[in-house]
C-alpha cells in the first residue's frame, strides 16, 4: 500500500534513528533527524562502545532496503568463538553449521556510515540540537540550549523516539496514566580497551573469531577491528575483591592482567593506559510498555526495550523492530493507528524474550564456558542437532541465524534445557555421551513419552 506523505521527526542520529531514517525516506516521507550530541562523524570516538555483532535479523533489515553489501564492506565474519580458559591451551566453538557466522562491526564507523547513507537519501539532520519537551497529542518538539533557555517549537505529523535507554520521548510518555515502566541494572560494569594491530597491519588474534577470556563472575572479550586492532571490553562487577572498585593504580591494573590475562601481558602498558582513559559504563535492562501515543509517538530500539548486550542482539533487536513496522505500513498503509498498535503487540513479547535471554546469557559466558559438565552437554546438544536437524535446533541458532520471534526462541530453549537436565543424569554420561541410547533418550523426552 501507498502511503500519504507525512512530516515526520526522529530523535537519535543512533544507528536505529539513522536506519529507520532511510526506511522512511523511501516510503516517501519527509525526515528530520534531531540529536542532542555533535554529528559523530566529526568527533573522537568516546571510548565507552562495544563493538556490534551483526547476525542474521540485523542483515535483513539492511538488505530491505539495499543496504547489506554495502555494510558487509565494513564489517569482518566470525565464524567462531576463541577460548581462553587459564592453564589450557586457546580452544574454537563454532558458531553454527558451515557458513554461518556473526560479524563484527565497529559501533562508530558503522554509524557513521549510516549517517552518511540517511542524508543521502534525503533526510535532514540536526546536530547539537536538545530536544527538551515533547507535547504527545500534538506531536510537537521543543529545542533549545537548556532546560532553562528559551524554546523553539517544531510541528510534526508523527514522532519516533530513537533515543536510548534514557529516552527523552519515553521520559515524557512515563508521566501519563498506565504507562508500565522498569529498569534493572546489573552490579557489573564495562570498560573499553583496545589490542593495537601488529606493525605490518595484521591482527595479533585469529581475526575471524570472537574471542572470550571466562573468568567466572567476570570476563574479557575482543572482536576484530578492519584496521588490524581489537575492541576489547571488560566486564567487571563494580564492587567486590576483584572489581572496578579495587584497581586504583597502574600497578593494579598491570598485577590484574598478569594474574587473570597471562595470553594478552604483551599487551598490559596498552591496556593498563586504556584502563584509566576509558569511562567505567553501567549496563541496564530496561522495559516499558506502551510504545505508541495514539497515532502519534512511537518508541523503537533501545528507548523502548534496552537490553544488556550479552547476546549480541541490542541493534539486531532494534533494526528488526523497523523491519517490522516496514511489513506494517505495507499491509495497513495510512491507518497509522493500527500500525502502531500492531507494531507493540508484536514486538513487545519479542523483546521480553531477548532481555531474558541476554541476561542469560552473560551468566554463560562468564562462568559456564569453562565447565566441563556444561560444555559436555553443548557437545551431545550439537552432536544430536547434526544427526537431527529437523528436530534439535539450539536456542543460539535460533536467536543469531534465523528469523523467527526471540519469543519462540525463549520457550523451545527452556523446553530443551529441562531435556538436557534429564539427560545430563543419565549414568556414565561422559562415557556414553555420544552413544545411540543417548540419541534415543533425547528421542523419547522430545516425544513427550
Amino acid at each position: 500500500m501507498v502511503q500519504t506523505s507525512k512530516n515526520m521527526a526522529i530523535i537519535g542520529s543512533g544507528l536505529v534513528g539513522s536506519l529507520l531514517a532511510i526506511y522512511l525516506k523511501k516510503q516517501g516521507h519527509s525526515v528530520t533527524v534531531f540529536d542532542r550530541r555533535p554529528d559523530i562523524r566529526t568527533v573522537e570516538f568516546s571510548g565507552r562502545s562495544i563493538n556490534l555483532a551483526m547476525s542474521n535479523r540485523g542483515w535483513r533489515a539492511l538488505r530491505q532496503v539495499g543496504l547489506e553489501e554495502t555494510i558487509k564492506q565494513i564489517a569482518i565474519p566470525m565464524d567462531k568463538r576463541a577460548m581462553h580458559v587459564v592453564d589450557k591451551p586457546m580452544y574454537f566453538q563454532p558458531y553454527g553449521k558451515e557458513g554461518e557466522a556473526i560479524w563484527s562491526i565497529s559501533r562508530g564507523i558503522l554509524n557513521r556510515k549510516m549517517i552518511d547513507l540517511a542524508e543521502k537519501a534525503g533526510a535532514t539532520f540536526r546536530f547539537e540540537e536538545k530536544v527538551w519537551d515533547v507535547n504527545l497529542p500534538e506531536a510537537k518538539i521543543y529545542t533549545g540550549e537548556s532546560e532553562k533557555s528559551e524554546w523553539k517549537e517544531y510541528g510534526f505529523d508523527m514522532i519516533f523516539g530513537c533515543d536510548g535507554a534514557f529516552s527523552r520521548v519515553r521520559h515524557k510518555m512515563q508521566r501519563r496514566s498506565r504507562f508500565d515502566y522498569s529498569q534493572h541494572f546489573i552490579d557489573v560494569g564495562y570498560k573499553e580497551l583496545t589490542i593495537p594491530p601488529n606493525e605490518d597491519g595484521s591482527h595479533k588474534l585469529d581475526k575471524n573469531s570472537f574471542h572470550i577470556w571466562p573468568r567466572g563472575k567476570f570476563m574479557l572479550i575482543a572482536l576484530p577491528n578492519l584496521d588490524g586492532s581489537f575492541t576489547c571490553t571488560l566486564f567487571l562487577p563494580f564492587e567486590g575483591e576483584v572489581s572496578f572498585e579495587n584497581i586504583n593504580t597502574e600497578k593494579d591494573a598491570k598485577q590484574f592482567f598478569k594474574t587473570y590475562f597471562p595470553n594478552v601481558r604483551k599487551e598490559i602498558e596498552n591496556l593498563t593506559s586504556d584502563f584509566f582513559k576509558n569511562p567505567t559504563s553501567a549496563m541496564v535492562t530496561m522495559k516499558c510498555y506502551p510504545w505508541t501515543y495514539w497515532n502519534k509517538v512511537a518508541l523503537v530500539g533501545d528507548s523502548a526495550h534496552a537490553i544488556v548486550p550479552f547476546y549480541g542482539q541490542g541493534m539486531n533487536a532494534g533494526f528488526e523492530d523497523i523491519f517490522v513496522l516496514n511489513e506494517l505500513i505495507g499491509k495497513y498503509g495510512d491507518n497509522w493507528d493500527t500500525i502502531f498498535e500492531k507494531y507493540q503487540e508484536q514486538r513487545k513479547p519479542n523483546a521480553d524474550a531477548i532481555a531474558e535471554l541476554s541476561y542469560r546469557n552473560f551468566m554463560e559466558m562468564s562462568s559456564k564456558t569453562a565447565d566441563p559438565k556444561f560444555l559436555l552437554q553443548k557437545k551431545i546438544e550439537k552432536r544430536f542437532a547434526e544427526k537431527h536437524p529437523d528436530k534439535w535446533i539450539p536456542v543460539y541458532s535460533r536467536v543469531t541465524f534465523s528469523d523467527r520471534p526471540y519469543s519462540e526462541a525463549l520457550e523451545i530453549g527452556d523446553r530443551q534445557e529441562a531435556i538436557m537436565k534429564k539427560i545430563m543424569e543419565l549414568p556414565d554420561i561422559e562415557g556414553e555421551w555420544d552413544s545411540e541410547f543417548v540419541s534415543q533418550s533425547i528421542l523419547t523426552l522430545l516425544s513427550g513419552n
